[in-house]
């Protein structure tokens, strides 16, 4: 008769598996948030080695943790010169950081939790189905065609790690030839394309040159590729996926196939594209700080670009911190909408706009129930949608109230920064390079929150619905 071995004598890494399992399987949301600080954590160790900066000298504590947190949360918001304090080391360590920032904190837990336990369980796949559709975490039945099946998790993993591979790799190809007409070598320009190629897809926004993007601010070789990249990123793996999926499957020919999800991320992404270039053209034609000296054409590129970067991109052709208060206050609410759910970009997300854009229209026609396209969005959907946006908005307005107490700076400027923070963008009127230690700290947390937090409060009441029998007596307040 064989007797059972006792834990302690199991080998080191058996042991270090089993309670890795345990972890993930009792914790998921946890175990996500605990390898995205651990990450950050790790990536301010390295950046504040010598080796990382280029004169050889230690990064200070507070600009290495910022640049860390805005390299795993892909914000681009920056408190050094880029292009000029980091060694090629340091660069490498950013570089890397961006990735796995823009593949996704739950979907790189996922993928830990299947290296160590050596297979894709049934946990492990709702772990990365949470990034996706924090819905399913509700006890109860799931529209799963609203996005990716659960059954079709390792598919969209391995499209995850493909797609990443072959757009970024495809961009830099195409960004190389117009690196090599500025007269740097072909290895420089080979590892600047690369740079902004991994920039543009991950929505970061970092730019490797010293130039910054002026030398390309009326190049539309440059923005269309830059933007392209920056509006696959934005839309997020799912639609990547599906579109894959049903063009695989000549669902072209029947683009109603295409899942509600992606078809309302579609749709708004482009929406909020062309307004956004309305707006800003409209409000920037005759300043002479941004649009004011370009062409006619050179304005409606200019226009549609930034526009598009207000989706998380954070690459800027214009000066931000010479735009009119109105087209601060635009952009704005552009970045507090971001772009696509399980996606490299940031915001409260363009299908909880929809969302909630759907319910006011549903409750303005008295329908009963939220439609689209033939399809019926469930209450808790609306629920969620909601407390995103409740939690987003007290999120801006408690580090608005901090970063304006401690730099006395104007409203719409902190404003811009703090939503830029939050929603990920990377775009800035100048606040962040000059904020007090104590003021880069709070930015940081605000990219934390903005990267994090809306997925983990989505899963958190998604999750809540309990079972009750018994309801109470309805009365209705007054609202509105």
């Amino acid at each position: 008769m064989t007797r059972p071995i006792a834990a302690t004598q199991l080998p080191l890494l058996k042991r270090i598996r089993k309670a890795m399992n345990h972890f993930v399987e009792s914790w998921p949301a946890r175990f996500a948030i605990t390898v995205f600080s651990a990450l950050i954590l790790l990536f301010t160790g390295l950046l504040m080695l010598p080796i990382s900066a280029a004169d050889g000298s230690p990064t200070p504590l507070v600009n290495a943790f910022f640049t860390a947190m805005s390299a795993i949360c892909v914000t681009g918001l920056t408190v050094v010169d880029m292009a000029t304090h980091w060694s090629t080391f340091g660069n490498i360590v950013v570089l890397l950081g961006l990735q796995i920032g823009g593949i996704g904190v739950l979907t790189v837990a996922s993928l830990l939790g299947v290296a160590v336990s050596r297979r894709l369980g049934l946990k492990q796949r709702l772990l990365a189905a949470s990034d996706n559709n924090p819905a399913r975490a509700h006890h109860g039945p799931v529209a799963e065609s609203q996005t990716v099946r659960l059954g079709d998790i390792g598919g969209l993993l391995g499209a995850i790690v493909s797609s990443v591979l072959v757009i970024e790799g495809t961009l830099t190809l195409l960004i190389l030839p117009r690196l090599l007409l500025t007269g740097e070598t072909f290895l420089t320009s080979l590892w600047q394309s690369f740079y902004f190629a991994a920039s543009a897809f991950t929505n970061t926004g970092f730019v490797p040159t010293a130039a910054g993007m002026e030398p390309f601010k009326t190049d539309p070789y440059m923005l269309i590729v830059l933007g392209v990249g920056v509006s696959l990123g934005s839309i997020g793996f799912p639609v990547i996926f599906a579109l894959y999926r049903f063009a695989r499957a000549r669902g072209w020919r029947r683009p109603h196939r295409l899942p509600l999800h992606a078809k309302l991320t579609l749709l708004t992404t482009g929406a909020l594209i062309a307004l956004g270039a309305l707006a800003i053209a409209g409000l920037e034609w005759d300043n002479d700080a941004t649009l004011g000296e370009q062409t006619f054409g050179q304005r409606i590129l200019s226009s549609l670009f930034m526009s598009t970067m207000t989706r998380s991109g954070g690459l800027s052709t214009l000066d931000v911190g010479e735009m009119n208060g109105s087209t601060l206050l635009s952009m704005d609410m552009l970045m507090f909408v971001g772009g696509g759910s399980a996606s490299t970009a940031g915001g409260i997300k363009v299908t909880t706009l929809a969302v909630l854009f759907l319910a006011a229209f549903a409750e303005a026609r008295g329908y009963k129930d939220i439609q689209a396209f033939e399809r019926r969005i469930p209450t808790e959907v609306l629920r969620v949608a909601v407390s995103v946006v409740l939690w987003a908005a007290t999120i801006i307005a408690t580090s608005t109230i901090i970063l304006l107490q401690m730099t006395k700076l104007p409203l719409d400027y902190v404003l811009f920064d703090v939503i830029s923070a939050f929603g990920t963008c990377g775009l800035s009127t100048g606040v962040t390079e000059n904020l007090p230690d104590a003021g880069k700290y709070v930015l940081a947390a605000t990219m934390w929150a903005g990267r994090v937090g809306t997925v983990t409060l989505a899963a958190a009441v998604a999750a809540s619905t309990r079972s009750q029998f018994f309801r109470r007596p309805e009365e209705r307040p007054i609202v509105g």
